[in-house]
């Protein structure tokens, strides 16, 4: 029997989870599904390593099963596979740690009540990702469960690069640049020596572009800069996001158009970015693909927009080594890599065009002074990482069927 690590990524409407079997030190996915549609449809699906399903179950439209009906059904179905693999504790996702947490941390009451402080900060993501820690800590408190934040990579950052420029007792009391998509980004850093050891030890940015965007300025292995700030609706326009926007537009919907702050809130993280300038959708696939004016313009903004972030994090580096493309657009979009990688000719990146369409790793010419690459990113290992050494460092071992 091999101990094991369960991962959880709890969404508004969804959880995700991942089950790490531990063999020879290493760890190996055994088992990955989600339930789906928590609170109109729910579905639950889990499949083993291979990808066949081993498991399924759908609840029907109308039920609400939420995140405490899910957590149930997930305990029940891996507590039917108690003779496979012994649980050796629960390695969750959590967007924001705050200006408290710098590294993952053993979760229990106290840290909790810190963790909920910080709702306000990550409305959309931080109240789902701790309800599955609330529910565990009270049901088995004996489960070690670990925190991995989506802030802690970027606490490195300097000074210069987290501060706004309002009064200091605001800064004091954590109105500070954070930035987000962390634990992707460490991933990236782990990875890239095995790719291209020169450049880890250099300037590398990461675009890390899916439904929700961003990008991070790597220096060394470690980040200086990133596109998100004080909340993860800054920076790029993303799939319904807006990215970042003049302060000033937000005072004019209030006082002009009468919007409340909860009004304010559903267009910023709702109706805007992708879908908002289109009007189309927030995939970017179907914008790809649709001939109409506005899904064109909406896939302009998003290439201007990377194009300006990509200076402007070149300048806090001061020059460039390597250009890294993941998550899902970055994953799996050759025609905005190829758009990125053109407007970033100017810093040295040359494309492989026939590499790019065949979808890298490495899409950059010989000859190009920047490599160019395209790294899957695996944000369940690095929290599953962390949860394993923080349980072996803390001696705390629990073995829970």
């Amino acid at each position: 029997m091999n101990d094991a690590i369960l991962v959880l990524n709890a969404g508004s409407s969804s959880i995700k989870f991942l089950v790490f079997a531990e063999r020879d030190g290493q760890l190996e996915p055994e088992i990955r599904g989600q339930i789906e549609g928590l609170h109109t449809e729910p579905r639950f699906v889990a499949r083993d390593g291979a990808g066949s399903v081993m498991g399924e179950k759908s609840w029907g439209e109308g039920v609400k099963l939420g995140h405490e009906g899910a957590v149930a059904h997930l305990a029940a179905f891996l507590g039917e596979r108690r003779s496979e693999f012994a649980l050796r504790a629960v390695g969750h996702r959590v967007v924001h740690g705050g200006p408290d947490y710098a590294q993952p941390v053993r979760l229990d009451a106290g840290v909790l009540a810190v963790l909920e402080k910080f709702v306000p900060l990550a409305p959309l993501h931080q109240p789902h990702n701790l309800a599955p820690i609330r529910m565990l800590l009270e049901h088995r408190p004996e489960l070690p469960q670990v925190a991995c934040f989506d802030t802690a990579f970027h606490a490195t950052n300097p000074d210069v690069a987290r501060r706004f420029a309002l009064p200091a007792e605001l800064h004091d009391a954590g109105v500070r640049r954070y930035g987000f998509h962390g634990l992707s980004y460490e991933y990236i850093a782990s990875v890239l020596p095995e790719r291209d050891p020169c450049a880890t030890a250099g300037r590398v940015i990461v675009c890390h572009l899916g439904n929700g965007s961003s990008m991070c300025a790597i220096d060394s292995g470690r980040s200086i800069a990133s596109t998100m700030g004080f909340t993860a609706v800054d920076g790029l326009p993303m799939g319904t996001r807006s990215g970042a926007i003049d302060p000033g537009v937000l005072l004019y919907l209030m006082d002009e158009r009468g919007m409340d702050a909860r009004a304010v809130e559903k267009l910023l993280y709702s109706q805007s970015g992708l879908l908002g300038l289109s009007g189309i959708s927030s995939d970017m696939r179907k914008l790809l693909e649709s001939p109409e004016p506005r899904a064109k313009l909406a896939v302009d903004v998003f290439v201007y927009r990377v194009r300006r972030e990509l200076g402007s994090l070149a300048a806090a580096l001061g020059g460039l080594d390597a250009l890294v493309f993941t998550a899902g657009i970055g994953e799996n979009s050759a025609a905005i890599r190829d758009r990125v990688c053109r407007d970033a000719a100017w810093i040295g990146v040359e494309l492989d065009r026939a590499a790019n369409e065949k979808g890298g790793p490495r899409i950059s010419a010989p000859r190009s002074r920047v490599t160019a690459w395209v790294l899957p990113t695996n944000e369940e290992l690095m929290i599953a990482q962390h949860t394993q050494r923080l349980i072996a460092r803390t001696g705390a071992l629990a073995h829970v069927a």
